[in-house]
């Protein structure tokens, strides 16, 4: 018989408890580990200083909030679906160019400026055209004159003494049916000053022209004749529509009489006479509109001139008797008193 040493007794033993443990972890009875949730960040606070105002200062600890950035591990996914991203701002779209199409290299002319009457010349060059056009434009924008000209060249055109403003013109080159056209405008002096300042911004259709005027106060407008241009125009404060309105003077003092013998105005007024009251006595719109006559006509020299408008219209200014000058909106739409007397 073998006799077992105390040593080899605690070895056999603690293999024993060795076995018995694997068998427990192994058994159906054995305890399972569950993970757990990811730690959730704790907030901890820092105390700093804050300074309080005053000589006794103190230090007041304040809590500031130090936030843990977790890492490591999926990112969570909603229970709604993948999040969408907006979709960016559609883009416009743009007409390509087609390269066949002829390019206007350059369409200038030889001056910045020029007077109206003078001549400018016109300069001007394209590729992969076959012909071209220059049209001249009038004041709406109509293509009223026409020159067929090469792809490149140049052009003297005279531009009329009654432009004002400026004078356009465009450019069509083409290439069979694929037309490139370009606008060229050019600045046109003034030649003419006005007769009186401050003077307006538009320039004058022409110089001033001496004239003699007779005009006549009424209740409600005046009326002013200019010899100028042999006609007579009513003036009305009543504020209704034509705020003026114009006559041509057909007043003879060989067949009209000077006044209306059987009417007498009551005083203080007056009866317009000659040119002025044969429009007065003859016409039921101007009688009715002015009233009587607030004092005798006056005659005196002057002066009248007038600008043109973008739309072709016509403002008319015209001296006063009483230093003034009145301008007369085109189309009887208004009239006003623009320089103090």
């Amino acid at each position: 018989m073998t006799r077992i040493t105390p040593r080899q007794t605690l070895f056999l033993l603690m293999r024993c408890l060795l076995l018995a443990g694997l068998l427990t972890g192994c058994g159906a009875t054995a305890r399972q580990v569950l993970p757990t949730d990811r730690p959730t960040a704790t907030a901890t606070f820092t105390a700093t200083a804050t300074r309080i105002a005053g000589p006794n200062a103190t230090l007041t600890p304040s809590a500031t909030s130090l936030f843990l950035t977790v890492t490591g591990g999926p990112s969570p996914t909603s229970i709604f679906g993948a999040t969408s991203t907006p979709a960016a701002a559609a883009m416009t779209a743009t007409r390509s160019v087609n390269p066949n199409a002829p390019v206007v290299e350059f369409f200038t002319s030889d001056v910045l400026f020029v007077a109206p009457g003078d001549t400018v010349t016109l300069l001007w060059s394209a590729r992969r055209a076959t012909s071209a056009v220059i049209y001249r434009l009038d004041q709406n924008g109509t293509r009223n004159q026409v020159w067929n000209v090469p792809p490149d060249g140049s052009l003297p055109v005279q531009t009329r003494r009654s432009e004002r403003g400026e004078v356009n013109f465009v450019l069509s080159v083409a290439n069979g049916t694929l037309t490139t056209e370009q606008t060229l405008t050019i600045p046109l002096t003034c030649p003419d000053t006005w007769f009186f300042q401050p003077a307006p911004l538009d320039c004058p259709d022409a110089s001033a022209q001496p004239t003699l005027l007779i005009e006549e106060p009424f209740e409600r407008g005046r009326m002013v004749y200019i010899q100028a241009t042999n006609r007579v125009y009513a003036l009305f404060n009543d504020g209704s529509s034509p705020a003026w309105i114009s006559f041509e003077n057909r007043y003879d003092p060989a067949i009209h009489p000077e006044i209306a013998e059987s009417f007498v105005p009551p005083p203080p007024y007056v009866q317009p006479i000659r040119i002025l009251g044969f429009v007065w006595r003859g016409n039921d719109v101007v009688r009715n509109r002015l009233g009587l006559g607030l004092d005798a006509q006056f005659e005196y020299e002057g002066f009248t001139q007038s600008a043109g408008t973008t739309s072709g219209a016509t403002s008319l200014y015209v001296n006063s008797v009483d230093g003034t000058v009145l301008q007369l909106l085109p189309g009887g739409s208004a009239w006003q008193i623009i320089t103090p007397p």
